[in-house]
């Protein structure tokens, strides 16, 4: 919702070259390949992308194999269990993506200034990304605390509701490190050193597992906690990553010259004011669609129980295929930022659609996985012996055949909104977010659903009509970009 590329290279020089050398020649190629370099070829540009994006890709696998591990543990306690999963952690993850676009600012703002060699731009960028999302952290603690009689207000059932609620009086403590996990993301990208992150979340992984292990299931003389053991080792995993990002990017000598925790206490309003004008439209942007899916749940919860864990597992697998055009995007937002900086409208151009033609490729390898082998996917959630087991996988394969209909869509949509941030466009795709999958998707779902009796599967059907019309748009807007003023010198349209 990657392959590791040049790692192999990477072992001999290390025995040649001491690890200062080696991250400077990595720093060369990677400012060479990210678009800094004029007259790049199409493949040249394709290449670039790949080289940024995956270990951008990687850390999104990562941080979604830890999503996985929770739902896949946690769905070894059963369908009850499974469905509060779902509800609890859709919700966290609806108040995270709005904060996610705050980090998502940091992003081309601090490329443009990364292009123009504006050492002090990205550190004025980032540090106060990192003050927004501090403060973001602390107001939205007061609406995860009531997370129970809200999902009770929605007609959730009452003992999904209450284990909901148990887990995310722990987890939502998570909230602070993982925001500034993602501050840091945006920051080291820009800076090609995006691998970092690659390799702490993957430390993630084997940690949260771990944990999971440990405090679900109360192994190695812990408690068996049940759901909050899930809640316990999903925080734990984040703090770690952050710690870890944190020690990264203030001890390492490449890092010195941007100063980033030199007087990190010293206000710098404009740069503030900034993150916080891009950021609020980029938030609402990926909230509108992370909350079609949410919503989506919502829907499918009014069927029952096990539709619900259905669309759970249905919607994490969708999700994982989403992960590597997720990462393009990314990618395609730092490089389409640095050429705006240098002004290379041509190099700009080619980045941009590059990136989207990728995405549909990667879409419909997605799509043909899906249609092939339904329920080996679905199957690695369950414990068959459990006696709910093949309703959940009779209910969520339908759902997959829907899924493998607009992975291409999903992909280009994304990539686009990506391109259009590099640019600082944000508004207008926000309205175009907004309208596809709040005036488009979500009535088309509940009509096909409800009145017409599709059920999930129409819920699913809508998030497809949903998803069209954003590609369409957004994908038409960068197409446009030159008529409607969007590659004017330092452009500060939104």
């Amino acid at each position: 919702m990657a392959v590791g590329i040049g790692r192999p290279a990477m072992v001999p020089v290390a025995a040649i070259y001491s690890e200062t050398d080696m991250d400077t020649r990595v720093d060369a190629a990677i400012v060479d390949q990210a678009g800094l370099r004029p007259g790049m070829s199409w493949g040249g540009h394709a290449r670039a992308t790949v080289v940024l994006a995956t270990p951008l890709i990687g850390a999104q696998l990562g941080h979604m194999a830890i999503n996985i591990s929770d739902t896949v543990m946690v769905g070894w306690l059963g369908a009850t269990e499974l469905a509060a999963a779902v509800l609890a952690t859709q919700a966290f993850f609806l108040v995270f993506i709005f904060g996610v676009g705050f980090a998502q600012a940091v992003m081309p703002v601090a490329a443009h200034a990364e292009g123009r060699g504006d050492v002090r731009g990205v550190r004025r960028s980032v540090r106060m990304g990192l003050w927004v999302l501090a403060l973001y952290s602390a107001v939205v603690m007061v609406p995860l605390w009531q997370i129970e009689p809200i999902l009770l207000a929605l007609g959730q059932a009452p003992e999904t509701s209450a284990l909901a609620g148990q887990y995310m009086r722990v987890a939502q403590w998570a909230m602070f490190p993982a925001l500034f996990l993602m501050g840091l993301r945006s920051y080291l990208a820009v800076i090609g050193k995006a691998h970092v992150l690659m390799w702490a979340t993957f430390a993630g992984v084997a940690l949260n597992i771990g944990l999971n292990y440990i405090f679900i299931f109360g192994n190695l003389g812990a408690p068996a906690l049940g759901i909050v053991g899930a809640a316990v080792a999903s925080l734990g995993t984040n703090l770690f990553g952050a710690l870890w990002l944190m020690q990264y990017t203030s001890t390492k000598p490449q890092l010195k010259k941007y100063e980033l925790y030199v007087r990190f206490w010293r206000p710098d309003w404009p740069a503030f004011f900034e993150v916080i004008r891009l950021g609020w439209p980029i938030g609402l942007t990926i909230i509108a669609e992370a909350g079609l899916f949410s919503a989506a749940s919502i829907m499918v919860g009014w069927l029952g129980t096990i539709p619900l864990a259905a669309h759970g597992i249905a919607l994490q697998l969708a999700s994982i295929a989403f992960m590597i055009p997720l990462g393009l995007a990314s990618a395609s937002t730092v490089r389409v930022g640095l050429a705006h900086g240098r002004e290379d409208w041509t190099g700009l151009m080619r980045a941009g659609w590059s990136a989207v033609v990728m995405a549909a490729g990667i879409g419909l390898a997605a799509a043909l996985t899906f249609w092939l082998v339904p329920e080996l996917l679905v199957g690695l959630y369950l414990d068959e012996t459990n006696a709910t087991a093949s309703e959940v996988i009779a209910f969520a394969v339908p759902l997959l055949y829907v899924a493998a209909a607009f992975q291409i869509v999903d992909g280009i949509q994304a990539v686009s909104a990506g391109n259009l941030r590099g640019l600082k466009d944000t508004r207008m795709p926000m309205i175009i977010a907004i309208v596809s999958y709040w005036f488009i998707g979500l009535p088309a779902g509940y009509v096909l659903a409800f009145p017409i009796g599709l059920g999930a599967v129409g819920i699913w059907w809508g998030l497809a009509a949903g998803l069209t019309a954003a590609a369409v748009l957004m994908s038409w807007r960068f197409g446009e970009r030159d008529r409607l003023g969007l590659t004017t010198p330092h452009s500060e349209i939104a």
